[in-house]
């Protein structure tokens, strides 16, 4: 099945529906990037201080899903920052593969920290990452490390949910060709929003379903997480139905 991507600055398609760790440290990482691999997921988001790069490595390595075949994102933590090179290899490591295909920054290290930016500009350079980019920076930020080194992060990733959908803000990172990248998408929804009932009955689907399906459509990647099987399976099932333009405007709304 081909998934909807999205194009990176610099080349490169990075797949909109993604599946998330976090909160699945060690071992309790494994048997769902599994599933999600199984399910046919393409896009795995890890982080260093998630604590589970080794595992989500050897779920992919066990999966038989070629390596590149399979979107492959972790982060520096900001405490970190200082010894980049050191953590990205370690990261390599752990996961088992000779090259990401997205390094982020996790938070802005006491500020925008251009010097940071520039180790990862050279991370890239040296063929470790095929992209970079930050998660949990303002557009300041973003503009601060451009001025610096003349260097877009090719996405920053952020919470988003419809009831934290900004226009503005979205346009403003696409100025910059900045890829939004939006986290936690439940956790910041109300699925009893009366919205997300009428339209999920409208389609036959669930509302986390509107909610994913609402992600994708206005070109916003998505990393739902979850440990069990079914939800992990119905979070990837949201190809089969579209929202029209007024349902997308009700959402946007909420």
């Amino acid at each position: 099945m081909t998934q909807p991507t999205v194009s990176l600055a610099g080349g490169g398609q990075m797949p909109l529906l993604g599946f998330g760790t976090w909160q699945l440290p060690g071992s309790q990482a494994y048997d769902p990037v599994r599933v999600a691999l199984d399910t046919g997921y393409r896009h795995l988001d890890t982080a260093t201080m998630y604590r589970n790069e080794a595992e989500v490595g050897r779920a992919l390595s066990d999966s038989g899903v070629p390596r590149d075949q399979v979107f492959v994102t972790t982060k520096l933590p900001a405490e970190l920052a200082g010894r980049e090179r050191e953590t990205i290899e370690a990261s390599l490591r752990a996961l088992g593969v000779d090259q990401l295909d997205l390094w982020l920054v996790h938070w802005p290290p006491s500020g925008a920290r251009p010097e940071t930016w520039r180790e990862f500009v050279a991370a890239r350079e040296a063929g470790l990452t095929r992209a970079i980019g930050v998660s949990n920076y303002s557009i300041g930020q973003i503009d601060e490390l451009i001025d610096a080194t003349g260097v877009a992060p090719a996405v920053n990733q952020i919470p988003y949910s419809p009831a934290l959908h900004d226009a503005k803000l979205l346009a403003e990172h696409r100025e910059r060709g900045v890829v939004v990248e939006g986290y936690s998408p439940f956790r910041r929804s109300n699925l009893r929003e009366p919205v997300f009932a009428e339209v999920a009955r409208a389609h036959g689907v669930t509302p986390a379903q509107v909610i994913l399906r609402w992600h994708l459509q206005h070109d916003i990647v998505v990393i739902p997480k979850s440990a069990t099987p079914d939800r992990i399976k119905a979070n990837f099932d949201v190809a089969g139905f579209e929202l029209t333009p007024e349902e997308m405007a009700k959402i946007d709304a909420v």
